[in-house]
């Protein structure tokens, strides 16, 4: 699973998602390892949002996590994506999965 903590507002969500999330090589590991991807949008600062946030350290998004179907830990991505960083994580998520 590939979470996404974003907001319309915020610079570095928008880029991340056109250069990285929203590409063909995201989309076709997405896919080929069975995972799901999610989006929490943080544009109106839901409550909800800012508590898992603020687990991660974090006080404002951009804010990235995979998880691995077996419901472990969650890696946390850099602020800046690139398509193969989220390929290999979500990759290394599901050997994780099959380990």
């Amino acid at each position: 699973m590939l979470v996404n903590y974003t907001a319309a507002w915020c610079v570095t969500c928008q880029v991340n998602d056109r250069v990285a999330l929203s590409t063909r090589a995201v989309a076709e590991a997405l896919k080929a390892n069975n995972a799901v991807y999610l989006k929490a949008d943080w544009t109106r600062k839901d409550t909800a949002i800012a508590a898992e946030l603020a687990l991660y350290g974090r006080a404002g998004v951009p804010l990235y996590l995979v998880y691995d179907a077996n419901g472990g830990e969650a890696k946390v991505l850099p602020s800046l994506l690139t398509p193969g960083l989220v390929v290999k994580a979500l990759d290394a998520a599901a050997k994780d999965k099959a380990g």
